[in-house]
Formats: C-alpha cells, structure tokens, sequence
C-alpha cells in the first residue's frame, strides 16, 4: 500500500505501541499523536523519563523484517515531522527510547589481573618460535567491565582486556586486538587466553593494548551476537573509551595514534569498528593505520555462496553460530530449533545455550552445514532475495562503503574456513568506490586459516612499527 491509501493502517500501529524497555526499570514510550501532513507524516510521543533519546524507525511487515532507523534524536525531542521521501511505499513506523549515550565506555571496574615481566614474554616469543620480536617491557594486565550497549541499543554491559606497557616511558600509541570466534563465554582475552597474552605481547612492544570480549561473552549478559557488525563496533568504541579514561587516571600518556587489528571474526569485527568509527567517531578517535585478517566480510556473497555450494566445511558451527545469533538479534526465525532438522533441532540448540566448545559443536553437526538445516527453510533461503536471512546479511556484510584510514587486508589462499574471497572482494569493492588507501596481501600462501594467523599479525605489527 502506499502512504497515502494506508494513513489508517499507520496511525493505528503508531497508536498502539508503547513500553520499549530501556533496562530493568522500563522506561515507557507512548506515541501520543500521528498525523499525516502535506510531504509526510507528523510522530509526537511522550516519554517516563528525561534522559532519553529516541530512534525513528520503519519496516514494511508487522511480523517479520529489520527496523530501520530513519533518524536519531536528542532529548529535547518530543516530535518529528517525517518527510515523504522518507516514508516506504508500504510500511509501520515506530519511535524507540535508548538511554541517554554518554554513559557509554564508563568503567564498572577495572581488575589487575597479572603483572607479566618481560622475562616472561620472552620465553612465550621463543615457545612459539617467533625471533622478530624481543620484549622491550614488562606488561601489567587489566580486566576491565564498562557500559555499552546491545544490538537495539539498550544499555549494557561488557569485559575486556587492557595491557599496559610496565616500566616504560613517554606516550603510547593505542592497538585494538579484535579477537577470533569462540563459543566458551570464559574463553576470552580478559581471562587471559591465548589472545590475552597476544595483547600482553603487544604491550611489550610498548604499546597499550585493548582486546574486547565482545557481547554475550565475559562478563557480558546475554547470547553473543555472532558476526552482528553494529555491537562488535560498539564493544570495541566503548572499551577504546574505557582504555583512555582509565589510562588517564592513571597517568599512562597516550600518544594520539590508534591502530585496530584482528584475525577472523576478529577480522570482521575490525571492519565494522573502523567503519563506525569513520562514519561517526573520527574527530574523537582518528585512526592511524587498520589491518584485517582473514575475515568474513562479504557475508551476503561470498559466504552465502560458499554454504550454498553444498561442501564440507572444516567448522560447520560457524553457520549455525550466525544463524543462532540473527534469530537472537533480528528475529530471522522463531527459534533455532525451528529451522534445524531432526535431530540437529533437539541436540544443537541445548549446546548453544550452554556455551559448548566448538569441539563439541562441530560433532554435533554434519561436515556439510546446509543439511543442519530443515529443507524447506533452506529452499526458502534459495529462492527469496528477501529472505530475512539474507538481509541480515546484507546488513551485516562490510563491504559498501569507503575506508580512507590505511588499510590492509591480509588473508592466505589456502583458507578452507573463511574463503580468500572475502578480502579480494572487499578489496575491489572498496577500490571501485574510491578508497585510496587500501591494500591486499597473501602473507603465506599455503597456510590454512590457523596456520596463516602469525604471519598476518607479524606482518601487521611490523607495519604498525613503521607509522607509530
């Protein structure tokens, strides 16, 4: 229907939506008054409580789809006239309240986990046979909770890591470590993991390093939002600003130079933080240099392809992973157990739901991670380029926009998990619309996607050397 043949239809729905919760204490939005005017639509609402913001947002089904935020408002907004340009020819709109964003990167606590002396480190270089790097200094090393938000931008919290240079003088350049997929919610930088210790190593190097844990794993409530761009940009931003307040408090200078890198999922997520971050956040955090690593960014293309192929995959789980993570976020389905077939619909979710290893994960699933799947959803799939499943995404793929940092993008050929492409086709992509500053590298290329992890941080981290 259009605006103008629908006008009831809207304003019964505008009428009739209330109570968005904002935390444990719901805050109440009500739309008090809908009119349509010459060029578009008028919203007034009123709200529970003075420190809220407000999203407009749209979508053309009731039942099913994305909202999409038309616009974002201050406080003091109470009304919105929407012009017609930005009315769908068929939709329902709504106003949701978020808390007011300030608080966002507020440290809840901040946890000296170990001091690390460079001795220590030194023999971790040489156990993993790395001889390019030598430990300038000793680390000590932070769990720290800070608020964000969640993926429909109500407040929560999350972890992370914070390693800091110990013994060492001047200002500090600043290097994000995105970290790779794990469904162990302790598995995790601030507990001190392998990619714990990566950020310790990256502090020898006289660095401060921050590593976040992301939603749903930590000290983060909830189910991880596996490969949702937004809250892996959010958990990021918001620990960079934990890191700066907390280095401020105690006097650790920092030198203005930021650096983001990251290895698979971690790849993905320091795509989408860059992004974010050079969309709405470059005056506060410019950055200095990006390098992503093997990650999944054309998800809607190269790695809907790649399941559609009907091929073994050497971790099945990832697609079950995404799949359980936009029914959580967008609602692509009624449960996960609804779209899996028997019996991967009775042993898997439990599995989800516990937090299983990706060992136990994988046994449960077959090699090939389409036929998890009920037929007729994966059919469905096939056919529909509306698919909820697809504009998920689509929505999720990082791909259509311009980076203008220095980026690099590393990724080894011989990658069975996350497929080559991914980079080659983010490369071209970004290169067509104009970024200038984008490079694409193979650091070993028989490697496979564990194998290819060391040359691609050394290689960045050498790189990083040159513009600190």
């Amino acid at each position: 229907m259009t605006f103008g043949t629908g006008t009831r239809r809207i304003l019964a729905l505008l009428l009739s939506l209330a109570a968005f919760l904002v935390q444990a204490a719901p805050p109440v939005v009500r739309i008090t008054n809908g009119v349509p005017i010459a060029g578009g639509l008028r919203l007034e609402w009123s709200a529970s409580r003075p420190d809220m913001y407000f999203a407009i947002e749209s979508r053309r089904e009731l039942s099913s789809g994305d909202w999409a935020v038309i616009t974002n408002l201050g406080v003091s907004g109470r009304r919105l006239t929407i012009p017609a340009e930005f009315l769908p020819d068929q939709g329902f709109f709504r106003v949701r309240g978020i808390p007011d964003p300030t608080a966002r990167g507020n440290i809840l606590s901040a946890t000296l986990v170990r001091t690390i002396s460079s001795f220590e480190i030194q023999l971790i270089l040489g156990f993993q046979g790395i001889t390019t790097l030598t430990a300038r200094n000793g680390v000590r090393f932070y769990k720290v909770v800070y608020e964000t938000i969640d993926p429909h931008g109500f407040r929560t919290q999350a972890s992370g890591a914070l390693a800091v240079p110990d013994g060492a003088s001047g200002p500090r350049p600043i290097v994000s470590y995105q970290h790779g997929t794990v469904t162990v919610r302790e598995d995790v930088p601030s507990r001190l993991n392998t990619e714990g210790y990566l950020g310790a190593i990256l502090a020898s190097q006289g660095y401060v390093a921050v590593l976040p844990d992301y939603l749903g794993l930590g000290d983060s409530p909830g189910f991880h939002p596996y490969h949702h761009a937004d809250s892996e940009a959010s958990a990021t931003i918001d620990l960079l600003r934990a890191a700066r307040s907390w280095s401020a408090s105690n006097q650790v200078a920092l030198s203005g130079k930021l650096f983001l890198t990251g290895y698979s999922q971690g790849g993905h997520a320091t795509l989408a933080a860059m992004r974010e971050l050079e969309a709405n956040n470059a005056t506060e955090f410019p950055l200095t240099a990006v390098a992503g690593g093997a990650g999944a960014y054309d998800l809607a293309g190269v790695t809907t392809e790649q399941l559609l192929r009907d091929q073994p995959s050497p971790n099945p789980y990832y697609f079950t992973y995404i799949l359980a993570a936009y029914i959580d976020v967008y609602g692509v389905a009624g449960s996960l157990s609804e779209v899996l077939a028997q019996p991967y619909a009775t042993t898997v979710p439990p599995l989800f739901a516990s937090g299983a290893p990706a060992s136990a994960l994988n046994a449960a699933l077959p090699s090939v991670p389409s036929r998890a799947v009920r037929a007729d959803f994966l059919q469905d799939f096939r056919a529909r380029a509306d698919h909820p499943l697809r504009i998920a995404l689509r929505r999720n793929s990082l791909t259509e926009w311009v980076p203008r940092a220095p980026l690099r993008l590393y990724h080894c050929a011989a990658d069975l998990d996350v497929p080559p492409a991914n980079a080659t086709v983010a490369y071209d992509r970004f290169r067509a619309l104009g970024a200038t500053q984008v490079q694409r590298f193979d650091p070993r290329p028989a490697a496979d996607h564990g194998d290819c992890v060391e040359p691609t941080l050394l290689a960045a981290m050498a790189w990083f050397e040159t513009l600190r």
